[in-house]
Protein backbone atom coordinates (compact mmCIF):
# COMPACT_ATOMS: atom_id res chain seq x y z
CA UNK A 1 0.00 0.00 0.00
CA UNK A 2 1.10 3.54 -1.14
CA UNK A 3 -0.24 6.89 0.18
CA UNK A 4 0.76 10.77 -1.24
CA UNK A 5 3.68 10.71 0.82
CA UNK A 6 5.35 7.52 -0.01
CA UNK A 7 6.38 6.42 -3.48
CA UNK A 8 5.70 2.95 -5.17
CA UNK A 9 8.34 0.80 -4.59
CA UNK A 10 10.27 0.72 -7.83
CA UNK A 11 13.41 -0.98 -7.04
CA UNK A 12 14.31 -1.11 -10.83
CA UNK A 13 14.28 2.38 -11.40
CA UNK A 14 17.25 3.88 -13.00
CA UNK A 15 19.64 5.47 -10.82
CA UNK A 16 19.03 9.30 -11.15
CA UNK A 17 15.25 8.91 -11.23
CA UNK A 18 15.84 6.65 -7.83
CA UNK A 19 17.81 8.79 -6.38
CA UNK A 20 15.35 12.11 -7.47
CA UNK A 21 12.56 10.16 -5.23
CA UNK A 22 14.48 9.31 -2.19
CA UNK A 23 15.09 13.35 -2.04
CA UNK A 24 11.29 14.13 -2.21
CA UNK A 25 10.79 11.18 0.67
CA UNK A 26 13.83 13.11 2.37
CA UNK A 27 11.91 16.58 2.38
CA UNK A 28 8.59 15.03 3.14
CA UNK A 29 10.09 13.60 6.33
CA UNK A 30 12.05 17.50 6.97
CA UNK A 31 8.77 18.91 6.70
CA UNK A 32 9.69 20.67 3.46
CA UNK A 33 6.61 20.23 1.00
CA UNK A 34 8.39 19.59 -2.62
CA UNK A 35 5.33 20.96 -4.60
CA UNK A 36 4.11 23.91 -2.55
CA UNK A 37 0.82 25.69 -3.10
CA UNK A 38 2.02 28.61 -3.98
CA UNK A 39 5.71 30.54 -4.13
CA UNK A 40 6.97 34.23 -3.97
CA UNK A 41 6.95 35.67 -7.34
CA UNK A 42 7.21 39.78 -7.79
CA UNK A 43 8.53 39.96 -11.54
CA UNK A 44 9.11 37.81 -14.44
CA UNK A 45 12.94 37.23 -15.31
CA UNK A 46 11.87 38.98 -18.62
CA UNK A 47 10.69 41.83 -16.89
CA UNK A 48 13.71 41.53 -14.88
CA UNK A 49 16.05 41.71 -18.24
CA UNK A 50 13.96 44.34 -19.59
CA UNK A 51 13.90 46.57 -16.57
CA UNK A 52 17.97 46.62 -16.05
CA UNK A 53 19.52 46.60 -19.35
CA UNK A 54 22.57 47.95 -19.73
CA UNK A 55 23.42 47.96 -15.97
CA UNK A 56 26.95 48.21 -15.66
CA UNK A 57 29.16 45.90 -14.29
CA UNK A 58 29.31 44.80 -10.59
CA UNK A 59 26.42 47.06 -9.27
CA UNK A 60 24.18 46.51 -6.30
CA UNK A 61 20.79 47.77 -6.98
CA UNK A 62 19.14 47.83 -4.11
CA UNK A 63 15.74 46.22 -5.62
CA UNK A 64 14.76 43.21 -3.56
CA UNK A 65 12.51 40.62 -6.00
CA UNK A 66 11.63 37.31 -5.92
CA UNK A 67 12.45 35.46 -9.20
CA UNK A 68 11.35 31.66 -10.73
CA UNK A 69 12.75 29.54 -12.93
CA UNK A 70 13.55 26.10 -13.77
CA UNK A 71 17.36 25.29 -13.38
CA UNK A 72 18.59 24.44 -16.43
CA UNK A 73 22.59 25.15 -14.80
CA UNK A 74 24.04 24.38 -11.43
CA UNK A 75 27.43 24.99 -10.03
CA UNK A 76 28.31 24.24 -6.38
CA UNK A 77 31.53 25.66 -4.88
CA UNK A 78 32.27 26.20 -0.89
CA UNK A 79 30.77 29.60 0.00
CA UNK A 80 29.35 30.51 -3.45
CA UNK A 81 26.41 28.17 -5.48
CA UNK A 82 25.62 29.65 -9.04
CA UNK A 83 23.09 28.59 -10.97
CA UNK A 84 20.87 29.92 -14.34
CA UNK A 85 16.97 30.19 -13.97
CA UNK A 86 14.97 29.93 -17.20
CA UNK A 87 11.24 30.77 -17.30
CA UNK A 88 9.07 29.38 -20.01
CA UNK A 89 9.84 31.64 -23.35
CA UNK A 90 13.35 30.79 -22.49
CA UNK A 91 14.18 33.93 -20.96
CA UNK A 92 17.55 32.98 -18.45
CA UNK A 93 18.96 35.10 -15.17
CA UNK A 94 21.62 33.75 -13.27
CA UNK A 95 20.71 33.32 -9.52
CA UNK A 96 23.83 33.76 -6.76
CA UNK A 97 23.70 32.28 -3.32
CA UNK A 98 26.56 32.84 -1.16
CA UNK A 99 26.89 31.59 2.69
CA UNK A 100 26.60 35.25 3.96
CA UNK A 101 23.69 35.49 3.02
CA UNK A 102 21.99 32.13 3.41
CA UNK A 103 23.16 31.06 6.24
CA UNK A 104 25.31 27.42 6.29
CA UNK A 105 21.58 25.67 6.64
CA UNK A 106 20.63 26.94 3.53
CA UNK A 107 23.45 27.14 1.19
CA UNK A 108 23.77 23.03 2.06
CA UNK A 109 20.42 21.69 1.75
CA UNK A 110 20.50 23.87 -1.82
CA UNK A 111 23.63 21.61 -2.39
CA UNK A 112 22.05 18.17 -1.51
CA UNK A 113 18.07 18.82 -2.57
CA UNK A 114 18.47 20.81 -5.50
CA UNK A 115 19.34 19.01 -9.55
CA UNK A 116 18.83 20.29 -12.45
CA UNK A 117 15.05 20.90 -13.93
CA UNK A 118 14.28 21.50 -10.25
CA UNK A 119 11.48 24.76 -10.29
CA UNK A 120 12.57 27.02 -7.75
CA UNK A 121 11.94 30.51 -6.20
CA UNK A 122 14.53 33.21 -5.07
CA UNK A 123 14.33 36.13 -3.22
CA UNK A 124 16.86 38.47 -3.20
CA UNK A 125 19.04 41.72 -4.61
CA UNK A 126 19.15 42.21 -7.99
CA UNK A 127 22.82 42.65 -9.03
CA UNK A 128 25.68 42.68 -11.76
CA UNK A 129 28.38 40.57 -10.74
CA UNK A 130 32.19 41.61 -11.53
CA UNK A 131 31.90 39.30 -14.87
CA UNK A 132 28.71 41.56 -15.72
CA UNK A 133 26.06 39.17 -15.48
CA UNK A 134 22.82 40.54 -14.50
CA UNK A 135 21.89 38.68 -11.18
CA UNK A 136 19.74 37.79 -7.84
CA UNK A 137 21.78 37.49 -5.14
CA UNK A 138 19.66 34.98 -3.12
CA UNK A 139 18.60 36.20 0.52
CA UNK A 140 16.53 33.39 0.54
CA UNK A 141 15.00 30.19 -1.73
CA UNK A 142 12.02 28.01 -2.10
CA UNK A 143 11.51 24.85 -3.72
CA UNK A 144 8.41 25.35 -6.39
CA UNK A 145 8.71 21.40 -7.78
CA UNK A 146 11.07 18.65 -7.54
CA UNK A 147 11.50 17.51 -11.01
CA UNK A 148 11.93 13.24 -10.25
CA UNK A 149 13.78 13.12 -13.80
CA UNK A 150 16.46 14.34 -15.18
CA UNK A 151 16.46 16.94 -18.29
CA UNK A 152 18.28 15.66 -21.31
CA UNK A 153 21.95 16.09 -21.73
CA UNK A 154 23.05 18.46 -24.04
CA UNK A 155 25.79 16.27 -25.54
CA UNK A 156 22.99 13.63 -26.61
CA UNK A 157 19.55 15.95 -28.81
CA UNK A 158 16.36 13.78 -28.36
CA UNK A 159 15.44 12.38 -31.43
CA UNK A 160 12.51 14.00 -33.08
CA UNK A 161 10.12 10.80 -32.17
CA UNK A 162 11.07 11.27 -28.57
CA UNK A 163 10.31 15.35 -29.14
CA UNK A 164 7.06 15.08 -30.66
CA UNK A 165 6.29 12.21 -27.84
CA UNK A 166 7.51 14.23 -25.09
CA UNK A 167 6.80 17.49 -26.50
CA UNK A 168 6.89 19.35 -22.87
CA UNK A 169 10.26 18.15 -22.79
CA UNK A 170 11.24 20.13 -25.95
CA UNK A 171 9.59 22.74 -25.04
CA UNK A 172 12.34 22.91 -21.91
CA UNK A 173 15.13 22.49 -23.64
CA UNK A 174 15.23 23.68 -27.00
CA UNK A 175 14.87 27.02 -28.28
CA UNK A 176 13.03 26.05 -31.83
CA UNK A 177 10.21 24.53 -30.06
CA UNK A 178 9.64 27.18 -28.09
CA UNK A 179 9.76 29.57 -31.32
CA UNK A 180 7.32 27.54 -33.11
CA UNK A 181 4.98 27.13 -30.16
CA UNK A 182 4.66 31.14 -29.97
CA UNK A 183 4.53 31.80 -33.37
CA UNK A 184 1.66 29.81 -34.19
CA UNK A 185 -0.64 32.13 -32.12
CA UNK A 186 0.95 35.55 -33.63
CA UNK A 187 0.09 33.53 -37.03
CA UNK A 188 -3.84 32.87 -35.61
CA UNK A 189 -3.77 36.56 -34.86
CA UNK A 190 -3.05 37.76 -38.22
CA UNK A 191 -5.18 35.65 -39.79
CA UNK A 192 -8.00 36.85 -37.65
CA UNK A 193 -7.09 40.40 -38.29
CA UNK A 194 -6.82 39.93 -42.30
CA UNK A 195 -10.46 38.74 -42.30
CA UNK A 196 -11.45 41.35 -39.91
CA UNK A 197 -10.48 44.02 -41.78
CA UNK A 198 -11.63 42.95 -45.37
CA UNK A 199 -15.22 43.04 -42.98
CA UNK A 200 -15.05 38.86 -42.76
CA UNK A 201 -17.48 37.23 -39.48
CA UNK A 202 -16.01 34.17 -37.55
CA UNK A 203 -18.48 31.23 -36.95
CA UNK A 204 -18.17 27.97 -35.75
CA UNK A 205 -19.85 24.68 -36.96
CA UNK A 206 -19.90 21.97 -35.85
CA UNK A 207 -17.49 18.93 -35.01
CA UNK A 208 -20.07 15.80 -34.79
CA UNK A 209 -21.87 15.78 -37.93
CA UNK A 210 -24.84 12.87 -39.31
CA UNK A 211 -22.84 13.00 -42.36
CA UNK A 212 -19.07 13.64 -43.83
CA UNK A 213 -19.35 16.10 -46.58
CA UNK A 214 -17.01 19.15 -48.08
CA UNK A 215 -13.95 17.23 -49.37
CA UNK A 216 -13.09 13.97 -50.51
CA UNK A 217 -11.42 12.36 -47.40
CA UNK A 218 -11.95 9.24 -45.84
CA UNK A 219 -14.13 10.68 -42.12
CA UNK A 220 -13.04 9.20 -38.62
CA UNK A 221 -16.36 7.43 -37.52
CA UNK A 222 -18.23 7.40 -33.80
CA UNK A 223 -21.26 6.94 -31.95
CA UNK A 224 -23.41 8.89 -30.03
CA UNK A 225 -25.05 7.17 -27.23
CA UNK A 226 -27.13 9.89 -26.52
CA UNK A 227 -28.71 10.03 -29.89
CA UNK A 228 -28.32 6.21 -30.73
CA UNK A 229 -26.45 7.02 -33.96
CA UNK A 230 -23.63 6.80 -36.11
CA UNK A 231 -21.68 10.15 -36.54
CA UNK A 232 -18.90 11.61 -38.34
CA UNK A 233 -15.62 14.02 -36.86
CA UNK A 234 -15.59 16.99 -39.68
CA UNK A 235 -13.89 16.24 -42.58
CA UNK A 236 -14.52 20.02 -43.36
CA UNK A 237 -16.57 22.52 -42.55
CA UNK A 238 -17.75 23.94 -46.12
CA UNK A 239 -21.33 22.82 -46.58
CA UNK A 240 -22.52 24.58 -42.90
CA UNK A 241 -20.09 27.71 -43.97
CA UNK A 242 -22.01 27.83 -47.24
CA UNK A 243 -25.07 27.92 -45.04
CA UNK A 244 -24.18 30.92 -43.27
CA UNK A 245 -23.83 32.62 -46.78
CA UNK A 246 -27.17 31.50 -47.60
CA UNK A 247 -28.41 33.05 -44.36
CA UNK A 248 -26.73 36.21 -45.14
CA UNK A 249 -23.61 35.95 -43.73
CA UNK A 250 -21.96 37.23 -47.17
CA UNK A 251 -18.20 37.13 -45.24
CA UNK A 252 -17.83 34.21 -43.51
CA UNK A 253 -14.78 32.04 -41.76
CA UNK A 254 -13.72 29.60 -39.66
CA UNK A 255 -10.17 28.54 -37.87
CA UNK A 256 -11.19 25.12 -36.71
CA UNK A 257 -10.06 21.32 -36.09
CA UNK A 258 -10.65 19.08 -38.85
CA UNK A 259 -10.00 14.81 -38.55
CA UNK A 260 -9.19 12.88 -41.79
CA UNK A 261 -8.81 9.09 -41.62
CA UNK A 262 -5.82 9.09 -43.86
CA UNK A 263 -1.87 8.36 -44.36
CA UNK A 264 0.28 10.43 -41.89
CA UNK A 265 3.45 11.78 -43.11
CA UNK A 266 5.51 14.92 -43.61
CA UNK A 267 2.85 16.82 -44.43
CA UNK A 268 -0.89 15.21 -43.33
CA UNK A 269 -1.64 14.77 -39.74
CA UNK A 270 -5.30 12.75 -39.31
CA UNK A 271 -6.40 15.71 -36.92
CA UNK A 272 -5.19 19.15 -38.52
CA UNK A 273 -6.11 22.72 -38.08
CA UNK A 274 -7.68 25.27 -41.29
CA UNK A 275 -8.50 28.08 -41.55
CA UNK A 276 -11.86 28.27 -44.27
CA UNK A 277 -13.81 31.47 -45.74
CA UNK A 278 -16.23 32.17 -48.48
CA UNK A 279 -16.87 35.47 -49.63
CA UNK A 280 -20.07 35.89 -51.47
CA UNK A 281 -19.93 38.06 -55.40
CA UNK A 282 -16.40 36.43 -55.45
CA UNK A 283 -14.88 34.20 -57.27
CA UNK A 284 -11.71 31.96 -57.17
CA UNK A 285 -9.79 35.04 -58.52
CA UNK A 286 -10.98 37.31 -56.00
CA UNK A 287 -10.27 34.23 -52.96
CA UNK A 288 -6.66 34.11 -54.58
CA UNK A 289 -6.43 37.92 -53.81
CA UNK A 290 -7.56 36.77 -49.99
CA UNK A 291 -5.60 34.02 -49.59
CA UNK A 292 -2.03 35.74 -50.51
CA UNK A 293 -2.91 38.30 -48.24
CA UNK A 294 -3.48 35.82 -45.68
CA UNK A 295 -0.27 33.94 -45.81
CA UNK A 296 1.70 37.84 -46.58
CA UNK A 297 0.45 39.58 -43.75
CA UNK A 298 1.30 36.37 -41.58
CA UNK A 299 4.83 36.37 -42.97
CA UNK A 300 4.75 39.91 -41.72
CA UNK A 301 3.85 39.07 -38.57
CA UNK A 302 6.66 36.07 -37.36
CA UNK A 303 9.24 37.98 -39.40
CA UNK A 304 8.54 41.66 -40.19
CA UNK A 305 8.43 41.03 -43.73
CA UNK A 306 7.66 38.78 -46.76
CA UNK A 307 10.98 37.35 -46.74
CA UNK A 308 11.03 34.36 -43.44
CA UNK A 309 13.66 32.90 -42.57
CA UNK A 310 13.37 28.64 -42.36
CA UNK A 311 14.44 26.52 -39.14
CA UNK A 312 17.56 25.95 -41.28
CA UNK A 313 18.95 29.05 -42.45
CA UNK A 314 17.04 29.11 -45.92
CA UNK A 315 15.37 32.30 -46.79
CA UNK A 316 11.85 32.22 -48.73
CA UNK A 317 10.55 35.33 -49.86
CA UNK A 318 6.59 34.87 -50.15
CA UNK A 319 5.99 38.75 -51.17
CA UNK A 320 4.62 39.75 -55.23
CA UNK A 321 1.52 38.23 -57.13
CA UNK A 322 2.89 34.89 -57.24
CA UNK A 323 3.29 32.03 -60.50
CA UNK A 324 0.46 30.67 -61.86
CA UNK A 325 0.48 27.79 -64.05
CA UNK A 326 -2.25 25.62 -65.75
CA UNK A 327 -2.55 22.13 -64.68
CA UNK A 328 -2.85 20.67 -67.63
CA UNK A 329 0.15 22.12 -69.36
CA UNK A 330 1.80 20.97 -66.12
CA UNK A 331 0.96 17.77 -66.87
CA UNK A 332 1.74 17.84 -70.20
CA UNK A 333 5.22 19.06 -69.97
CA UNK A 334 5.89 16.33 -67.58
CA UNK A 335 4.42 13.68 -69.72
CA UNK A 336 5.94 15.18 -73.24
CA UNK A 337 2.14 14.67 -74.85
CA UNK A 338 -0.46 17.42 -74.84
CA UNK A 339 -3.05 16.53 -72.02
CA UNK A 340 -6.45 18.22 -71.52
CA UNK A 341 -9.25 17.49 -69.09
CA UNK A 342 -11.16 15.58 -72.17
CA UNK A 343 -7.70 13.41 -72.54
CA UNK A 344 -9.33 9.55 -72.45
CA UNK A 345 -8.30 7.45 -68.97
CA UNK A 346 -6.86 4.94 -71.43
CA UNK A 347 -4.01 7.44 -72.59
CA UNK A 348 -3.26 8.77 -68.94
CA UNK A 349 -3.12 5.48 -67.67
CA UNK A 350 -0.41 4.82 -70.60
CA UNK A 351 1.50 8.02 -69.54
CA UNK A 352 1.48 6.76 -66.01
CA UNK A 353 2.54 3.29 -66.57
CA UNK A 354 5.45 5.03 -68.59
CA UNK A 355 6.55 7.25 -65.70
CA UNK A 356 6.54 4.09 -63.35
CA UNK A 357 3.06 5.08 -61.47
CA UNK A 358 1.31 2.46 -59.32
CA UNK A 359 -2.51 3.09 -60.76
CA UNK A 360 -5.58 2.15 -58.52
CA UNK A 361 -8.17 0.85 -61.33
CA UNK A 362 -10.74 2.77 -58.83
CA UNK A 363 -9.30 6.09 -60.16
CA UNK A 364 -11.44 8.46 -61.66
CA UNK A 365 -10.36 10.31 -65.24
CA UNK A 366 -9.73 13.33 -63.45
CA UNK A 367 -7.80 11.40 -60.34
CA UNK A 368 -5.60 10.15 -62.39
CA UNK A 369 -5.18 13.28 -64.08
CA UNK A 370 -4.05 14.91 -60.39
CA UNK A 371 -1.64 11.68 -59.36
CA UNK A 372 0.08 12.61 -62.74
CA UNK A 373 0.64 15.96 -61.86
CA UNK A 374 1.87 15.30 -58.35
CA UNK A 375 4.35 12.78 -60.14
CA UNK A 376 5.61 15.13 -62.64
CA UNK A 377 5.41 18.61 -61.17
CA UNK A 378 5.00 19.27 -57.58
CA UNK A 379 8.43 18.56 -56.16
CA UNK A 380 9.35 21.83 -58.34
CA UNK A 381 6.85 24.29 -56.83
CA UNK A 382 8.93 25.83 -54.37
CA UNK A 383 8.40 29.22 -55.04
CA UNK A 384 4.80 30.27 -53.98
CA UNK A 385 2.48 28.88 -57.45
CA UNK A 386 -1.21 28.47 -58.06
CA UNK A 387 -1.61 25.61 -59.99
CA UNK A 388 -5.06 26.69 -61.94
CA UNK A 389 -8.13 24.27 -63.50
CA UNK A 390 -9.10 20.91 -62.17
CA UNK A 391 -10.86 18.19 -63.40
CA UNK A 392 -14.81 18.44 -62.78
CA UNK A 393 -14.97 14.96 -61.81
CA UNK A 394 -13.41 15.31 -58.99
CA UNK A 395 -14.20 18.50 -57.89
CA UNK A 396 -17.87 17.97 -57.13
CA UNK A 397 -18.74 21.69 -55.26
CA UNK A 398 -16.91 23.83 -57.39
CA UNK A 399 -18.54 25.30 -60.38
CA UNK A 400 -17.43 24.25 -64.08
CA UNK A 401 -14.88 26.40 -65.71
CA UNK A 402 -16.54 29.36 -67.66
CA UNK A 403 -14.32 28.47 -70.99
CA UNK A 404 -12.77 25.00 -70.66
CA UNK A 405 -14.88 22.29 -70.87
CA UNK A 406 -14.23 18.78 -68.51
CA UNK A 407 -12.94 21.81 -65.68
CA UNK A 408 -14.05 23.71 -62.83
CA UNK A 409 -12.61 27.38 -61.56
CA UNK A 410 -10.19 25.53 -58.96
CA UNK A 411 -6.66 26.48 -57.83
CA UNK A 412 -4.41 24.54 -55.68
CA UNK A 413 -1.85 26.55 -53.91
CA UNK A 414 1.92 25.15 -53.84
CA UNK A 415 4.77 26.10 -51.48
CA UNK A 416 8.04 24.33 -51.03
CA UNK A 417 6.25 21.64 -53.03
CA UNK A 418 3.00 20.83 -51.15
CA UNK A 419 -0.05 22.14 -51.51
CA UNK A 420 -0.91 25.01 -48.81
CA UNK A 421 -4.36 25.85 -49.64
CA UNK A 422 -6.98 25.76 -52.15
CA UNK A 423 -9.73 28.28 -53.96
CA UNK A 424 -12.95 27.57 -55.84
CA UNK A 425 -15.67 29.43 -57.83
CA UNK A 426 -18.48 27.89 -55.73
CA UNK A 427 -21.58 26.19 -57.56
CA UNK A 428 -24.29 27.66 -56.46
CA UNK A 429 -26.80 25.81 -59.04
CA UNK A 430 -28.72 23.34 -56.61
CA UNK A 431 -29.97 20.55 -59.80
CA UNK A 432 -26.53 20.45 -60.46
CA UNK A 433 -24.99 20.27 -57.37
CA UNK A 434 -27.73 17.56 -56.54
CA UNK A 435 -26.16 15.66 -59.66
CA UNK A 436 -22.57 15.91 -58.39
CA UNK A 437 -23.69 14.50 -54.90
CA UNK A 438 -25.67 11.20 -56.26
CA UNK A 439 -22.42 10.61 -58.55
CA UNK A 440 -20.46 11.13 -55.71
CA UNK A 441 -23.33 8.64 -53.38
CA UNK A 442 -22.92 6.09 -56.27
CA UNK A 443 -19.08 5.99 -56.48
CA UNK A 444 -19.55 5.48 -52.70
CA UNK A 445 -22.03 2.37 -53.13
CA UNK A 446 -19.16 0.70 -55.08
CA UNK A 447 -16.41 1.14 -52.38
CA UNK A 448 -15.10 4.58 -52.78
CA UNK A 449 -14.60 6.01 -49.10
CA UNK A 450 -13.57 9.02 -50.24
CA UNK A 451 -16.85 9.84 -51.47
CA UNK A 452 -19.74 12.19 -50.00
CA UNK A 453 -23.03 11.51 -49.57
CA UNK A 454 -26.23 13.22 -50.63
CA UNK A 455 -26.60 15.95 -48.02
CA UNK A 456 -30.20 16.61 -48.59
CA UNK A 457 -30.59 19.90 -45.78
CA UNK A 458 -27.93 21.05 -47.57
CA UNK A 459 -29.35 21.14 -51.04
CA UNK A 460 -32.52 22.69 -49.56
CA UNK A 461 -30.43 25.51 -48.32
CA UNK A 462 -28.98 26.13 -52.26
CA UNK A 463 -32.58 26.00 -52.91
CA UNK A 464 -33.64 29.28 -51.37
CA UNK A 465 -30.81 30.94 -53.04
CA UNK A 466 -26.86 30.92 -52.87
CA UNK A 467 -25.39 34.09 -54.00
CA UNK A 468 -22.33 33.78 -56.43
CA UNK A 469 -19.18 33.15 -54.09
CA UNK A 470 -15.26 32.18 -54.37
CA UNK A 471 -14.22 29.80 -51.19
CA UNK A 472 -10.52 28.58 -50.15
CA UNK A 473 -9.04 26.44 -47.32
CA UNK A 474 -5.58 26.31 -46.01
CA UNK A 475 -4.21 24.19 -43.58
CA UNK A 476 -3.06 26.19 -40.81
CA UNK A 477 -0.32 23.97 -39.85
CA UNK A 478 0.84 23.87 -43.57
CA UNK A 479 0.85 27.89 -43.02
CA UNK A 480 3.85 27.27 -40.32
CA UNK A 481 5.76 24.60 -42.36
CA UNK A 482 5.98 27.16 -45.15
CA UNK A 483 6.69 29.96 -42.68
CA UNK A 484 9.86 27.75 -40.89
CA UNK A 485 10.17 25.05 -43.39
CA UNK A 486 9.53 22.43 -40.45
CA UNK A 487 7.80 19.16 -41.09
CA UNK A 488 3.87 19.04 -39.67
CA UNK A 489 4.68 17.37 -36.61
CA UNK A 490 6.88 20.54 -35.71
CA UNK A 491 4.08 23.05 -36.11
CA UNK A 492 1.76 21.07 -33.89
CA UNK A 493 2.29 21.03 -30.42
CA UNK A 494 0.73 17.80 -29.37
CA UNK A 495 0.57 15.56 -32.61
CA UNK A 496 -1.29 12.18 -32.78
CA UNK A 497 1.46 9.65 -31.67
CA UNK A 498 1.20 5.71 -31.24
CA UNK A 499 1.82 4.15 -27.86
CA UNK A 500 4.93 3.47 -26.18
CA UNK A 501 5.45 0.04 -26.40
CA UNK A 502 7.29 -1.64 -23.35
Amino acid sequence: MTTDNAPAQEDDLPEQLRIRREKRASLLERGIEPYPVAVARTKSLSEIRDKYVGLETDIATGDIESLTGRIIFKRDTGKLCFATLREGDGTELQAMLSLDKVGEAQLDAWKSDIDLGDIVSVTGEIITSKRGELSILANSWTLASKSLRPLPNDHKPMSEETRVRMRYVDLIVRPEARSAARMRPNVMRSLRETFNNQSFIEVETPMLQVMHGGAAARPFKTFSNAYDMDLYMRIAPELFLKRCVVGGIERVFEINRNFRNEGADSSHSPEFAMVESYMAYGDWRTIADLTRSLIQNAAVAVSGSHVVTHHDGREADLGGNWKEISLYDAISEGVGEQVTALTPIDELTKYATKLGMKIDPKWLTGKLAEEIFEHVAKDKLVEPTFVMGYPVDTSPLVRAHRELPGMVEKWDLYVDGFELATGYSELIDPVIQRNRLVEQAQLGAKGDLEAMQVDEDFLRAMEFGMPPMGGMGMGVDRLLMALTGLGIRETILFPLVKPEVD
